[in-house]
């Protein structure tokens, strides 16, 4: 399953510990979703798309992918070691806890490959919210005031999406903000897309980033490409996982993780205790990422989620 530890990309001495820019907070927060450019080398890409197509023969060889060959495995993290390292990408990263903050780890992952359409798809409305009860448990004493994000996806594209109909993900620029989204009376049609839908074309080795309450969907692949792509959710530490991951803590995969990795992949099972805190009303400094952002001098009691 594993493969070896890979050598090292250049990414010009990027850590994934540089702070993200207020303009690049500010549009995330007001559009709900970002395009990053060449957040893979070209190197690190071909290498994760060779992993994908090898996970993919597996699960075809076992009977998991439908008749025509596409995927969507949840909790693809371990079947690769370069999986695992996408959890702290250098450039990606800096968005997860600059957004979110220190107390997260990953609760949904999941790997999808899509194959060219083999026939007109039948009519559906694909659009939706992530985070399930998410957007019906919390209590809101008015449907105006926007839900919490809660959590946040970093989307790597690994084939060319660089034109529309190659099944990329669509989004409301904007739409995070808003409780809910008016739905066609008619399902059995086909409905054109909410008005300011936009396609997200992104080329080899981009990536985007979504709010989860951003009004998304899927689009078929019209095209002759095999849409590639692996997207890694982050949440806070309280709240439960969605993906089962069975990672096996004696694996060399999981030795090769650092300690902000294995806090991202669910170790301490308390959300405030694990490492050692007392019950004294401080935040305790042992917590992996929280420790690193503070050896960094990255701590802002300004952010109240990088306090």
């Amino acid at each position: 399953m594993e493969a070896a530890k890979p050598a090292a990309f250049d990414y010009d001495g990027r850590t994934g510990y540089e702070p993200i820019s207020e303009v690049d907070r500010k549009e995330f927060l007001e559009q709900g979703f970002m395009l990053l450019r060449n957040v893979l080398t070209e190197d690190h890409r071909a290498a994760l798309e060779e992993a994908v197509d090898r996970v993919h023969a597996e699960e075809m060889a076992a009977g998991r992918t439908k008749k025509d060959g596409t995927l969507h495995l949840l909790g693809f993290l371990d079947r690769d070691e370069l999986f695992g390292e996408l959890l702290t990408q250098p450039i990606a990263f800096p968005y997860m806890w600059g957004l979110a903050g220190w107390n997260i780890y990953t609760h949904h992952n999941h790997l999808d490959v899509t194959p060219p359409a083999a026939e007109p798809e039948k009519p559906y409305w694909g659009w939706h919210q992530d985070g399930y009860r998410q957007n019906s448990d919390p209590e809101t004493m008015d449907p105006n005031v926007p839900r919490p994000m809660f959590s946040l996806k970093v989307a790597y594209v690994l084939s060319d999406l660089s034109e529309t109909g190659r099944g990329a993900t669509k989004v409301i620029p904007g739409s995070h903000l808003w409780n809910s989204l008016p739905r066609p009376a008619d399902l059995s049609v086909h409905n054109p897309d909410p008005e300011g839908t936009v396609e997200i074309t992104a080329n080899p080795g981009d990536a985007f980033i979504f709010d989860r309450r951003q009004w998304h969907s899927r689009s078929t692949n019209l095209s002759n490409i095999t849409r590639k792509m692996l997207f890694v959710g982050y949440t806070y530490r309280w709240i439960r996982p969605l993906d089962e991951l069975h990672v096996d803590k004696d694996s060399e995969w999981y030795r090769n993780r650092t300690p902000v990795q294995r806090q991202l992949l669910g170790e301490g099972t308390h959300t405030a205790n694990y490492w050692g805190i007392n019950w004294d009303g401080y935040i305790d400094d042992e917590i992996p990422l929280r420790k690193e952002l503070k050896t960094r001098g990255l701590l802002d009691r300004n952010v109240p989620w990088l306090r």
